[in-house]
């Protein structure tokens, strides 16, 4: 293997599309303080919580290795192709942690270090380890884990947590049921074979979509407690609402399906929305402070 694809085969480790989106919402939560950071602050935080990121998906890929090498989903994967071995994914992995934990405390402050680490490690050993076999509400626990890059975008510029970046959490821990659950359903065979406890496999397809469909609901409070406590504005609040309520109109076409059954384009449709959902209810916070 050259060296451009032996590369390649560790930036895959660091799951980059996660990345990519932690990126993004840990630079609203730093934006959206109104805190002025210099740029070398600013760019050094954010690298360092995506790279603590990659740091947990490389962490969840050396210990899921063999689950990853059962589902079609993830079997191409660098670990199950043999590009990159266990032992390799499990040193980068550690590796990557020490240096963006170190680094964050370091240029920026120690309560956004020390919530990267808590972010890996909870990633890690309550969700990778501890809940994703045991129990079908592995994602709803877990997700707490990726709802926590906003919070330490905002810890890196004002050095302390206050109501305003929990809504960002609240918003990404809500979301993140419907989300993967909708992926679950059309992926279920994968989940099967990996014998991980997914809800369409432990309650069955009806009980999922009704709980896509709670999810979906319960994120019009959640989407509207920033404009409550005068957070985001009109600009922001509008916007959401409709974009929230056409994710429960799609939410509820997969639910009113037949019973016991999905569309699988319909389930698709969700999984995919919610990933624009979520993208444009970020952005509209940006919108929302600049105006």
């Amino acid at each position: 293997m050259d060296f451009l694809s032996y590369l390649k085969s560790f930036i895959l480790l660091m799951k980059p599309r996660v990345m990519s989106l932690v990126i993004f919402t840990c630079a609203v939560g730093l934006l959206t303080s109104n805190v002025n950071v210099d740029l070398f602050t600013s760019i050094i935080g954010i690298f360092m919580v995506a790279i603590g990121a990659g740091a947990a998906g490389c962490l969840n890929m050396w210990y899921e290795s063999d689950l990853d090498a059962l589902m079609t989903r993830t079997c191409l994967r660098p670990i199950p192709t043999g590009k990159v071995n266990r032992d390799q994914a499990l040193i980068f992995g550690l590796l990557l942690s020490f240096i963006s934990v170190f680094s964050l405390s370091y240029f920026t402050n120690s309560l956004s270090g020390l919530l990267l680490l808590f972010t890996i490690l909870f990633y890690l050993f309550v969700y990778t380890i501890w809940l994703k076999k045991k129990t079908p509400q592995n994602i709803v626990i877990g997700g707490a884990s990726g709802a926590l890059p906003p919070v330490i975008g905002w810890t890196i510029a004002t050095n302390n947590i206050t109501l305003e970046p929990i809504t960002f959490f609240l918003i990404i821990f809500f979301w993140t049921p419907s989300h993967f659950w909708a992926l679950s359903l059309y992926k279920a065979d994968d989940y099967k074979k990996a014998k991980i406890p997914m809800l369409p496999l432990t309650d069955g397809v009806q009980k999922t979509k009704l709980n896509i469909f709670i999810y979906s609901i319960i994120m019009l409070p959640v989407v509207i407690l920033p404009y409550v406590i005068n957070f985001a504005g009109l600009v922001y609040l509008i916007p959401s609402l409709l974009l929230t309520f056409y994710y429960i109109y799609v939410c509820y076409d997969l639910f009113k399906f037949k019973k016991n059954k999905f569309d699988i384009k319909q389930a698709k449709k969700v999984f995919g929305y919610s990933i624009l959902y979520l993208f444009l209810i970020f952005l509209l916070f940006i919108f929302d402070n600049l105006i």
